[in-house]
């Protein structure tokens, strides 16, 4: 009796103990869970650079965020420039970009951003940026080089990078400003780096900071892909210029022209 009678407080035992392991696993389930529906919302972001290291914030727009309340988001977010898409691959052009362009004019500086395409001629992409781009942009045009929603059907790399010299030469040629280059991790290794060197840089890292040993000419950085500003209904990517409001005011005025 007394054998069994401890065989039956050590099945007990073991089953408090496996109750708590399912109880502490469904918590950590629940919590990541959690976490993932949280920042999917924009309730949660990972990085979370500070005013005093970068000052100067900014936003990048498309018809993705809808109508937008520019003079809400603005003094708001207490933003100071704005990445406004004009147009994608060789034919589209954003249909939200006109009247984001004018509500933004005044409030902060702007750049108009085309999303190269991998698998479209660079001089027919760069007509239809060119077509679209208006003259009077505070901060230099902007050119968004990246794999994820882009083409997988192109021939090389190589191949990609000659179409994307010959866009950046055409906007160059019309604008005399060197465009800069937004970038993830993935792109700027695979496609830009050693290839065009003396761009400034847009970089996207929603995780850490990216630094300038890493990426030469960096000046903005995209921290968040899920902000939540005023005057937005939904997300909103989310920037910062690398440097003191100083340096970005002289980036204003000299732009990127060489």
């Amino acid at each position: 009796m007394l054998f069994r009678r401890r065989g039956k407080h050590s099945g007990s035992k073991r089953k408090r103990l496996v109750l708590v392991a399912v109880l502490l696993f469904g918590l950590l389930v629940g919590g990541a869970v959690g976490a993932v529906a949280l920042y999917r919302r924009g309730y949660l972001q990972i990085n979370h650079p500070t005013l005093k290291d970068y000052p100067v914030r900014g936003v990048d727009v498309s018809a993705f965020q809808r109508t937008i309340d520019w003079p809400r988001l603005v003094a708001g977010a207490k933003i100071n420039f704005a990445f406004i898409k004009a147009s994608e691959g060789s034919q589209i052009k954003d249909r939200r970009f006109s009247e984001n362009w004018s509500a933004a004019h005044g409030l902060v500086a702007r750049s108009a951003y085309h999303f190269f395409t991998f698998c479209s001629p660079g001089t027919v992409q760069a007509a239809n940026f060119l077509d679209t781009l208006p003259v009077d942009g505070e901060l230099p045009p902007a050119v968004d080089v990246e794999f994820g929603g882009n083409c997988t059907s192109y021939r090389s790399l190589a191949a990609v990078r000659t179409e994307l010299r010959v866009f950046l030469s055409s906007v160059r040629a019309a604008t005399h400003l060197k465009a800069i280059l937004y970038v993830t991790s993935q792109s700027y290794d695979r496609i830009v780096r050693g290839y065009f060197d003396g761009y400034p840089l847009w970089v996207r890292d929603v995780v850490s900071a990216p630094s300038v040993a890493h990426f030469p000419g960096l000046s903005f950085w995209q921290y968040a892909g899920n902000g939540r500003a005023p005057g937005v209904r939904g997300l909103i990517d989310l920037n910062a210029f690398v440097g003191s409001r100083s340096k970005y005011r002289a980036f204003l005025r000299l732009g990127a022209a060489h």
